[in-house]
């Protein structure tokens, strides 16, 4: 086979995870995997992204880029991935998740509830603000955008007191000894698919499908199933308030699903879980999410939307 294409963004996390599953189909498959780097609007603005299009603007020109040819598979964060389904497209693989918790990175080795009231955390994400308000720790939360260099940055030079981050994308880069601490999902809940990457091909490369099924992990694919099936039926996008994350457990017999809509100022929240079996993943995900409806989620993310 000829190489292999894979497009990413040009951030330093997005090529090295999209180097990490270019490793692995070289490693599994013997084919050769060459990186194409796309320039996203999610990376050329340095506006917040409630502002310019939300769900998708990390993705789009990639995916555009996959559908005409340009490249011949895609590497996604999973949470940046809309949740409707692009009929061009096929999602062939869901690697093993990383730990899908968010991540304190703050002054002074400081935890959460070490931090003094007054505190400046900075997030870019309505989830992590209306979390972390929720929490009554007093803390105040400023607006953030940049890469993962920058955000530490702030932390260093004393500008702000802590950031909150994925904690999948500092291991994938190597930073993990930063972390003040790994929030517990009881106090903040991450994005749906936080911590797990899509692999995306042509839906009618029957070749690029068969190689990339080698990297997917039927459990991963299961748990982040049920929290984008519940994004899709409460009609929200990556960046409304919306938390969730489902856990495989008794030895792959049951899957459990949690998940909180919230609000910016952190009260009222409604915060609900459900279980299943694990090939129900999906109805899972839409019975909780109507659960939440009839407990006026859907007010609470128009009422999240529109105060921005």
């Amino acid at each position: 086979m000829t190489t292999l294409r894979l497009g990413t963004r040009g951030s330093e996390l997005a090529v090295t995870q999209s180097s990490h599953i270019a490793d692995r189909l070289r490693a599994e498959t013997g084919v050769e995997v060459e990186l194409v780097t796309i320039s996203t609007l999610g990376d050329r603005s340095s506006a917040p992204l409630t502002t310019f299009g939300g769900q998708g603007v990390f993705v789009a020109a990639v995916r555009e880029a996959l559908a005409a040819g340009e490249v011949d598979l895609a590497v996604h964060s999973l949470k940046d991935l809309p949740t409707a389904p692009d009929p061009r497209l096929a999602l062939a693989a869901i690697p093993v998740r990383e730990d899908p918790r968010d991540a304190l990175v703050a002054r002074d080795g400081l935890t959460l509830g070490e931090l003094p009231s007054g505190a400046r955390i900075g997030t870019g994400s309505p989830r992590r603000v209306s979390q972390l308000n929720a929490l009554g720790l007093g803390v105040e939360t400023v607006p953030l955008r940049g890469n993962v260099d920058t955000r530490l940055g702030k932390v260093t030079s004393g500008e702000l007191d802590a950031v909150v981050l994925a904690r999948a994308g500092l291991s994938r880069l190597g930073r993990v000894d930063v972390v003040t601490e790994a929030i517990d999902p009881i106090q903040m809940l991450p994005a749906p698919g936080q911590g797990a990457l899509a692999c995306e091909c042509r839906v009618d490369d029957d070749a690029t499908i068969r190689l990339l099924a080698v990297l997917d992990d039927p459990a991963t694919r299961a748990a982040v199933t049920a929290e984008r099936s519940l994004l899709a039926t409460l009609e929200a996008g990556c960046s409304a308030p919306v938390g969730a994350l489902a856990e495989i457990v008794n030895d792959g017999e049951e899957l459990w699903l949690r998940a909180v809509v919230g609000e910016i100022s952190g009260a009222p929240s409604i915060r609900l879980s459900a279980s299943g079996s694990p090939d129900e993943a999906m109805a899972i995900g839409e019975r909780l999410a109507a659960e939440m409806l009839a407990e006026g989620a859907d007010e609470l993310v128009h009422a999240s939307t529109t105060a921005r």
